[in-house]
């Protein structure tokens, strides 16, 4: 999920930054972080950036119009670093900004902008692992809550749950071993602390109970079929 302007300025390296305008849309989503020092940097906007400045658009320009054409463009968000060429904040800048609710930051001491971007993307790149996994519950809550779910493991499970105790509960562990990591028989057997040929020959004897083991909806069918059964 993309990272709010909001959550961006709790980074250490956007501390310091004052919010001038546009407190209200904060919690929009950051979808890049650009340098820019052009007055048409609007024209190069996808949408949803904050884009950073010295400042540099704001001298000789209607300072007012180039905010207002972030706005327009699409931008999320305009930072100033002003302690170079411009110090104070031009007020047709800041009444653009507040006309239309744009968020406006200003940074009173120099920044590295190289820090900032790169505080920013990591956040903004952050891999989707780092999210919950997908759960299954809502299927198995489907099935159980329709009264199938019995029928679903039997059609699924039915001839390994035939099995006495121990060859059962042996070979479910194996299965649930090789759909974990896509039937790698190398890491399984790690998973299940035995030997790879140990791994090898449950697998023949789990394909000539359940047949096709290979086919992804048959998988995706016995990790419910598992799921049920442990809950049952």
């Amino acid at each position: 999920m993309l990272p709010t302007l909001a959550e961006l300025l709790t980074l250490p390296a956007f501390a310091g930054a004052e919010v001038r305008s546009g407190h209200a849309r904060l919690g929009q989503p950051i979808t890049w972080v650009h340098v820019s020092e052009i007055s048409d940097a609007a024209r190069f906007l996808s949408g949803g950036e904050l884009l950073l400045s010295t400042g540099t658009p704001l001298i000789g320009e209607d300072a007012g119009a180039y905010v207002r054409s972030l706005a327009v463009g699409g931008a999320h968000g305009l930072a100033l670093e002003l302690v170079r060429e411009v110090r104070e904040l031009p007020l047709a800048a800041l009444d653009a900004a507040q006309q239309s609710n744009f968020p406006l930051l200003v940074f009173r001491q120099e920044v590295n902008f190289a820090e900032l971007t790169r505080a920013a993307h990591a956040r903004i790149l952050r891999p989707p692992a780092a999210a919950s996994p997908p759960s299954l519950a809502p299927l198995t809550d489907a099935l159980n809550e329709t009264g199938r779910a019995a029928d679903f493991v039997a059609s699924h499970l039915g001839a390994v749950l035939a099995l006495p105790p121990r060859p059962r509960l042996t070979l479910l562990d194996t299965l649930s071993a090789l759909l974990a990591c896509n039937f790698n028989v190398a890491e399984s057997a790690r998973t299940l602390g035995v030997r790879r040929q140990t791994v090898y020959y449950r697998l023949e004897q789990l394909r000539a109970m359940l047949g096709d083991l290979d086919d992804p909806q048959r998988q995706l069918g016995l990790l419910l079929a598992l799921e049920l059964s442990r809950g049952s």
